[in-house]
């Protein structure tokens, strides 16, 4: 652009200067129409994509979760610890359950029947052994043998510190003569005397041919007599007779201690009662000795530990005493016995030779 000649310069705006404020002035004009433009672009486009957002289906939006702003915490919010738990809004995750393991069965746990309290040690003839499960059914001993006390090869056995026991020997003809009164002053309080026996190969019934003396001058000693048999009958009639056979010879002599049934098994030879079962023993036991006691007179069952634990069956001849055979310092027989064999050893002032020992737990005398 041109300036009139006459232009007067005195405001100190040179023709330079005008024309850069016009040219700025300019430049910021086209800025201004250009933003407004734009503008008016923005607000049509947005107007359209309101009405189509209107038209589709609302999209699910997640919770909106309003916390306090820090001028309200710091005067005093009256929200509570449940408000501001924001975890529950969102599903827990459904993580798998953990797999069972399979039961499996405990292994079974081996006891030592030695030691577990439930069994007892069997030694046969043989020389085999065998535990056995002690019954629960059959009634016990009650003994503490720590009260036993062996004097000159006499077992005793004191309570309260008082002897509660009685001494005795079991006598037959393989004694030969005894001499009862040496016996009694030994300190012998009982003697049970063989009557007779049954042959194991012939079945023929005897009668102990020292018997009658034996019965008589141990009586006449002041000893309480008990009397056995030797039983090999194989038929309960059999038991029957030998018991009849007992209660004849017997007569009139009032013994104080019982009648026993002694029927054993033979070593080194067989015997005609090797093939009786268990039942058909314990049914002739029990025929033998109802018989005795039908007479009156008391009755008990003689045996060692394997006979009267494996032979026959207890369980059915629990109204009978027992007199256990069984050489040891202690036994170890668990259930009830009134007499114990305890020697086949002993030596006796008035006894030629070795005789059988015996301790009983009871006075069969007051019985």
């Amino acid at each position: 652009m041109r300036l009139p000649d006459d232009y007067d310069d005195r405001s100190g705006l040179t023709p330079t200067v005008v024309s850069a404020i016009v040219a700025v002035t300019l430049f910021v004009a086209v800025i201004l129409v250009v933003v407004l433009m734009m503008n008016n672009d923005h607000k049509g486009n947005g107007n359209h994509n309101t009405v189509q957002s209107a038209q589709e289906t609302p999209r699910p939006t997640s919770p909106v979760i309003v916390y306090p702003d820090t001028e309200e915490i710091l005067s005093g919010s009256k929200l509570t610890p449940d408000d501001l738990d924001f975890w529950d809004m969102y599903p827990p995750s459904e993580s798998p359950s953990p797999t069972p393991e399979p039961e499996t069965s405990p292994e079974p746990v081996e006891t030592d029947p030695s030691t577990d309290g439930k069994h007892t040690l069997i030694k046969y003839a043989d020389g085999k052994e065998e535990w056995v499960l002690i019954s629960p059914y059959l009634p016990k001993h009650e003994y503490d043998f720590t009260k036993l006390v062996c004097q000159s090869d006499l077992m005793k056995y004191f309570e309260d510190g008082k002897q509660t026991s009685y001494v005795g020997v079991d006598v037959s003809k393989f004694q030969d003569y005894i001499d009862f009164v040496k016996v009694k002053k030994a300190g012998i309080d009982f003697v049970m005397i063989r009557v007779g026996a049954r042959g194991y190969g012939t079945g023929q019934l005897i009668v102990d041919e020292y018997f009658s003396d034996n019965i008589k001058r141990a009586t006449d000693a002041g000893l309480d007599v008990g009397v056995y048999f030797y039983s090999q009958a194989v038929t309960e009639d059999e038991a029957r007779e030998e018991a009849n056979l007992v209660i004849e010879n017997l007569g009139e002599y009032q013994i104080s201690y019982p009648v026993a049934f002694d029927m054993e098994l033979i070593e080194n030879d067989t015997a005609r009662t090797d093939n009786l079962s268990r039942a058909e023993r314990t049914a002739i036991t029990k025929a033998f000795l109802d018989t005795i006691a039908a007479s009156g007179r008391k009755t008990i069952i003689y045996g060692n530990k394997q006979w009267l634990i494996k032979e026959i069956d207890m369980s059915k001849l629990t109204a009978y005493d027992v007199w256990l055979a069984q050489e040891a310092d202690i036994p170890d027989y668990p259930y009830k016995f009134t007499m114990w064999q305890y020697s086949k050893s002993g030596s006796i002032d008035g006894i030629a030779g070795y005789v059988d020992l015996n301790i009983s737990f009871i006075d069969y005398s007051e019985k």
